[in-house]
C-alpha cells in the first residue's frame, strides 16, 4: 500500500513507538445520520446529501480494511496492542444496525484482541433501537451504550431539529438495562434558544429518574455553517447568552449532584468511577488510540493523523490502494505539554505539580487565589497539584488560557 497523497506525513504507516503498558482505544465513525440536526457540524451525512456516492456497505467495507492495516502497522514484529476501550460514535452508529456494529467489534477483537475488562460503547438514536437491538449489542460483546436525549420539552427538541420524541430517551434506557447494560449514558444539551429553568429541570428530573449512570450536559454551541447559526443571524431565534449558559450549567450540577452524581470531567457526571468513560478518559490524559473511519483522528506516541472527510473519498482510497489520510503531524514536546494542561485542568482529579513549568505554578497559583483552582493536597494518590473548584468549572476554558499565558 502507498503512502501518495493520502499520507503526507507517513504516520499513519509508521507512528512512533509506543509504550506497550499504556491503554490503547479504538474509535469507529459511522457517518451516517437519518436527519441533520440544526446544531451539528460533526462529520455526518444524510442519504440525500451521500446520493449513489458511498453506501453503508462501502463505508463498512473500508473501515474492516483500515482495522486490519491499524493491526498491522501497530503489530510491527510482534502482535498489535490489545485494546481496552472501543467507542463508536457518529452520526448515528445504531443506523447500521446490531449486526453490523457487533461485526466490526469482532473484527477488532481477531485482529487486535480485547484486554480483559475492555469497555465497548455504542452511540445510539433512541429512535432506532429496540429491545431486541440492545440484545444484540450485549451478546456481541458491547458494554456501554450512550444515547441521545438532549431535552425532554418537545419545542426544545424542535429548535434543535431532533428526531425522537420526547420519552423515548427513556424508554430505550429501560430497554438497555433489560438487556443487560449496567452502564448507559444520557445527552443533555442546556441552552437552547427557547428553553426555559423550567425545561432543563423536568429534563434534569427525566434523566435521573431513568436510572442511568452516567450523564453529559454541554452547553449549545452555535457553529457556523449550521441551520441553527443561520436562523439566529436571521434574527429568527435569540443567540446564546453567556450568563444564562453559566447559571444552567449550575442548575445542571446542583441537581445531579444532589441525586448522587459527582463530575469528572467538566461536562461529564458519574454516579461512581465505575461509570465513567474510560475511552474518552484516554483522550483526556493524552492517551493512544486509533480512529477508523471518514474524518477520523488517531494519536500514537505523540503523533496525530485524520482522515479524508468524505464517505466516499475514504472508500475511494482504500480502492486504489492507498491509506485514506488527509493530514497529520508530530507533536513537539512543547505541543504535548499544553495539551496536556487544556485536557487534564478539565479533569475533577487535577494535575500534579510537575505537570507544570515554575512560572504556570505561580500563574496557578494566582489562579488559587481567585478560588477558580486549589491545590490538592500533598498526601494524595497522585501528591500535590492544582484542580478546578466548583466556580472553576464555569470559567474552565478562561482558568487554562490564564494558566497558559
Amino acid at each position: 500500500m502507498t503512502t501518495g497523497a493520502h499520507d503526507p506525513a507517513g504516520l499513519a504507516l509508521s507512528p512512533p513507538p509506543r509504550d506497550p503498558r499504556a491503554p490503547f482505544g479504538i474509535y469507529l465513525h459511522v457517518p451516517f445520520c437519518a436527519s441533520r440536526c440544526g446544531y451539528c457540524d460533526f462529520n455526518t451525512y444524510t442519504a440525500g446529501e451521500l446520493g449513489s456516492a458511498t453506501s453503508p456497505a462501502d463505508w463498512e467495507r473500508a473501515a474492516a480494511l483500515e482495522i486490519e492495516r491499524a493491526a498491522s502497522v501497530l503489530a510491527g514484529s510482534g502482535t498489535p496492542p490489545k485494546v481496552d476501550t472501543v467507542f463508536v460514535g457518529g452520526g448515528t452508529p445504531s443506523l447500521v444496525g446490531a449486526d453490523v456494529l457487533v461485526g466490526m467489534l469482532d473484527r477488532i477483537r481477531s485482529t487486535f484482541g480485547l484486554a480483559p475488562g475492555a469497555e465497548v460503547t455504542t452511540e445510539s438514536n433512541p429512535e432506532s433501537t429496540s429491545p431486541e437491538f440492545f440484545g444484540r449489542l450485549r451478546e456481541g460483546g458491547y458494554t456501554r451504550i450512550s444515547l441521545g436525549m438532549q431535552s425532554t420539552a418537545a419545542h426544545v427538541l424542535r429548535v434543535l431539529d431532533r428526531a425522537h420524541t420526547p420519552g423515548r430517551p427513556q424508554e430505550a434506557v429501560a430497554e438497555a438495562a433489560r438487556a443487560g447494560f449496567d452502564h448507559v449514558n444520557l445527552d443533555v444539551i442546556y441552552g437552547t434558544p427557547g428553553e426555559t429553568d423550567d425545561d432543563l429541570a423536568r429534563t434534569l428530573d427525566a434523566v435521573v429518574d431513568a436510572g442511568v449512570d452516567h450523564v453529559s450536559a454541554y452547553s449549545l454551541i452555535v457553529e457556523d455553517g449550521t441551520a441553527l447559526a443561520r436562523r439566529i443571524r436571521r434574527g429568527e431565534l435569540p443567540g446564546t447568552v453567556d450568563d444564562v449558559l453559566a447559571d444552567r450549567y449550575e442548575q445542571v450540577a446542583e441537581r445531579l449532584s444532589r441525586s448522587g452524581f459527582h463530575w469528572y470531567e467538566v461536562s461529564n457526571f458519574a454516579t461512581d468511577e465505575s461509570g465513567y468513560c474510560r475511552h474518552n478518559m484516554g483522550y483526556w490524559r493524552g492517551g493512544d488510540w486509533w480512529g477508523i473511519g471518514p474524518g477520523a483522528h488517531s494519536h500514537v506516541a505523540g503523533a496525530r493523523w485524520w482522515n479524508l472527510r468524505h464517505p466516499a473519498r475514504y472508500a475511494a482510497a482504500w480502492d486504489a490502494g492507498d491509506l485514506p489520510v488527509e493530514g497529520g503531524e508530530r507533536l513537539h514536546d512543547d505541543d504535548r505539554h499544553l495539551e496536556r494542561i487544556m485536557t487534564g485542568l478539565r479533569l475533577a482529579e487535577g494535575l500534579p505539580d510537575g505537570a507544570f513549568t515554575a512560572q504556570e505554578r505561580e500563574r496557578a497559583d494566582l489562579q488559587v487565589s481567585a478560588g477558580l483552582l486549589r491545590r490538592r493536597p500533598a498526601d494524595g494518590p497522585d501528591g500535590p497539584g492544582y484542580a478546578l473548584t466548583e466556580s472553576g468549572r464555569l470559567l474552565a476554558d478562561g482558568v487554562v488560557r490564564d494558566v497558559l499565558l
